[in-house]
């Protein structure tokens, strides 16, 4: 019978909530790249493979947002969480928002060129989730009064939501039609913008303080009603909007008064936060 040794390798702990969300978000990116494999054999220059390929990519930020939430709410944060959910985003993040627009902008230029510029944000990308796992590692090992909630470096998801909402936004103003001239040359600026952002020392929130008893005035409420029926009338572009808007908060957000990022950010009130 084997005995059990301190300090050796047991089974880490598996949480079920949590890593099916994180298993959503790896369907949807798996999804994702199948569609626009179909899509690359699609000799009519048709988008709707296309479409349904950056809805999946949104679809998985959604459940990359809802994994990490989940598991701080209810205390089930783990080792293995965060792996699982670094090796979902590569897939969802990094190679379904690279081959997308490998294949709808980039294969008019050079295919050296184009192969180029996506792996560069696909290396990028995986760099950034091998720096975010050993910050994690270190955050998990520093006193708690030490611990930031801050990204060090633009979130790869959500530079794969602001490649795939302006794509999305591309198409629409391109009156759906795939070529897209010369507004391809956006997106490979963007591509090579967002490597550098992914591996650069800029700060941007998390959130991680808003959960579901976080406390905020009328106003708002009212604010997050109205984008989020926005987002859904309006999915060709307040999408990019949100996500242009994240990504220029973390370049202006050294200059913005410490009152007003409080209000922005933080999930909880004065009141309640001494409840915590």
């Amino acid at each position: 019978m084997k005995r059990h040794v301190p300090g050796a390798w047991s089974d880490p702990q598996v949480y079920l909530l949590p890593n099916l969300m994180t298993a959503g978000n790896l369907a949807c990116g798996f999804s994702a790249v199948v569609t626009i494999f179909a899509g690359m054999q699609d000799v009519s220059g048709g988008t709707k493979d296309f479409h349904l390929a950056i809805f999946l990519i949104l679809g998985a930020c959604f459940f990359d947002a809802l994994d990490g939430r989940l598991a701080r709410m209810k205390g089930q944060e783990s080792m293995f969480g965060r792996e699982f959910d670094s090796l979902a985003d590569i897939v969802s993040f990094g190679i379904a928002p690279a081959l997308l627009v490998m294949d709808i902008v980039l294969k008019s230029f050079d295919n050296r060129l184009g192969w180029t510029v996506a792996f560069i944000y696909l290396l990028c990308g995986g760099m950034r989730l091998a720096r975010f796992n050993c910050l994690a590692q270190a955050e998990a090992e520093a006193k708690p009064e030490v611990k930031s909630h801050d990204f060090v470096g633009f979130p790869i998801p959500a530079a794969a939501g602001l490649i795939a909402s302006l794509t999305m936004f591309l198409i629409w103003l391109n009156e759906g039609e795939k070529d897209l001239g010369p507004w391809r040359y956006v997106l490979v600026v963007l591509m090579l913008l967002l490597s550098f952002m992914m591996l650069s020392e800029f700060r941007y929130p998390s959130f991680k303080a808003m959960n579901w008893r976080a406390k905020k005035s009328l106003i708002w409420l009212f604010v997050a009603v109205l984008v989020l029926v926005c987002a859904v009338n309006f999915v060709e572009f307040v999408p990019l909007i949100i996500f242009l808007t994240y990504f220029v908060y973390g370049l202006v957000r050294p200059w913005i008064s410490r009152k007003w990022r409080r209000e922005i950010e933080d999930g909880l009130d004065d009141d309640s936060a001494e409840e915590v």
